[in-house]
């Protein structure tokens, strides 16, 4: 029964409660719409964080199609890379081809050039010669000796020694000719007078106005010279470039006033004439400007060359070479003049370049034998038919006056123009040691002491 009333209590609670409850909310239907309201809140949170998942999933889906859009730049960047680098790797191996191909002709070219450069030093290195560069037997047994001056004459043998050659030994202050070894091979026709030849075109070009000795000539190679070193080191172009301008009217003009082309002697028994010819030799040979720079075409003797030079030492008078044959004729010597050369306001300008053909041109090796005094002198070298030939001219500014000296050497490939300087060297050697060139006070003064010696010792 108890049970029962305690039911019945519970469902009058709970029917009044609901009836309460309704109440309210039909009484106040702002507090119904608020608590709606409320109750819509999660709805709408769920809807706006759907839309933004749906946001952020378009951004996802943005940022994927903005890294595919990348990735495909970066592949078309990189394919375009990939094809400017191989453009550029075909660009360059062409290049690199071309290149090698370029320095593969040089190459060819240049290994061309050195055989060819080879073949012709070979062809001058190995040219035959028939004639022998040393004596066979005496070559001063026919000479004859008794006008000469026995002191330079022993000088000049022992200088030679065994070469096949001539020494012409001149004052150039009266023409006489103190001493000719192997006078056969002086008074012969002559030769080709190699470099020798520069002296008169030197001498042509200075006296015509067309250069100084400090004017610097263009030569072929672009490179430029002036007279001194042209003289020192036999310079073949610079000649050739002075025989051009000069022209061959000049230069016949010039080297028959010197004295080419006709004797050098006053009344030389056997004296035989060299020759100058009256016309250039043809432009296929070289021309004027060969014959200018080492004598092509031209016959020089000894005597020629020495008489030339003789003026050169004494201011410009070309005497005739006088060799007397008895001591009487050698005491009656008189002096006989050919002409006087204008010349002596250019024999200065010549100097400088001849003595640096014996300081440090191509006559330098005279000075390893002589030291003492200014030796000025041109060195020759040059072949013809299997002969080589090799002159020195020159004139010493001795302490007792000049002396001019010829060497010309006729031979094989030992006989060249530094050779024969070398051998004047020991020509002026020997008689500096026979004091030749002392005073002569002192020369007088000792034939009398070495007497009384004599007597003495027996």
């Amino acid at each position: 029964m108890k049970l029962f009333c305690l039911w019945l209590l519970g469902l009058a609670i709970i029917i009044s409660g609901s009836n309460a409850f309704g109440a309210t909310a039909a009484g106040n239907p702002q507090a119904s719409s608020q608590t709606g309201t409320t109750q819509s809140k999660p709805a709408q949170s769920r809807h706006t964080t759907a839309r933004r998942h749906h946001t952020t999933a378009r951004s996802h889906n943005a940022a994927a199609r903005s890294k595919i859009a990348h990735a495909r730049t970066h592949a078309s960047t990189t394919r375009t890379t990939a094809r400017t680098t191989t453009t550029h790797a075909r660009a360059t191996h062409r290049t690199v081809r071309t290149a090698t191909a370029r320095t593969a002709a040089r190459s060819r070219t240049r290994a061309s050039a050195r055989r060819v450069a080879l073949h012709t030093r070979r062809h001058r290195y190995y040219e035959r010669f028939t004639a022998s560069s040393y004596a066979k037997g005496d070559i001063f047994a026919d000479d004859v000796t008794g006008g000469e001056d026995p002191v330079v004459r022993q000088a000049a043998i022992d200088a030679m020694g065994n070469m096949n050659g001539t020494a012409v030994v001149i004052d150039p202050h009266n023409g006489r000719i103190l001493a000719m070894v192997n006078q056969k091979l002086a008074l012969s026709p002559g030769a080709e007078p190699c470099s020798t030849i520069k002296l008169t075109v030197a001498m042509a070009a200075l006296s015509e106005g067309l250069v100084t000795r400090d004017t610097m000539v263009r030569l072929p190679g672009n490179f430029r010279m002036n007279m001194t070193q042209a003289l020192a080191h036999s310079n073949n172009l610079y000649f050739e470039e002075l025989g051009r301008e000069l022209g061959f009217e000049r230069v016949h003009h010039y080297a028959t006033e010197f004295g080419l082309g006709e004797l050098a002697g006053y009344h030389i028994a056997g004296e035989q004439l060299g020759e100058y010819p009256d016309e250039p030799i043809p432009t296929s040979e070289g021309g004027v400007g060969r014959m200018c720079s080492f004598g092509q075409g031209v016959s020089l003797t000894p005597l020629q060359l020495g008489a030339y030079v003789a003026a050169l030492a004494n201011g410009g008078t070309l005497y005739y070479l006088q060799h007397p044959t008895t001591p009487e004729e050698a005491a009656d010597f008189t002096p006989r003049v050919k002409r006087v050369l204008d010349i002596a306001r250019w024999i200065p300008q010549m100097q400088d370049g001849m003595a640096g053909a014996v300081d440090y041109g191509t006559a330098r090796r005279l000075r390893t034998n002589f030291q003492e005094f200014p030796v000025f002198g041109k060195t020759g070298t040059c072949s013809n038919e299997g002969t080589r030939f090799g002159w020195f001219a020159s004139f010493a500014d001795a302490p007792q006056g000049r002396l001019v000296t010829v060497f010309l050497l006729e031979g094989g490939r030992p006989t060249f123009g530094p050779r024969a300087a070398e051998l004047t060297g020991e020509f002026y050697k020997n008689l500096w040691d026979h004091n030749y060139f002392a005073p002569k006070a002192a020369q007088e003064a000792k034939p009398p002491a070495a007497a009384a010696g004599a007597g003495a010792s027996n």
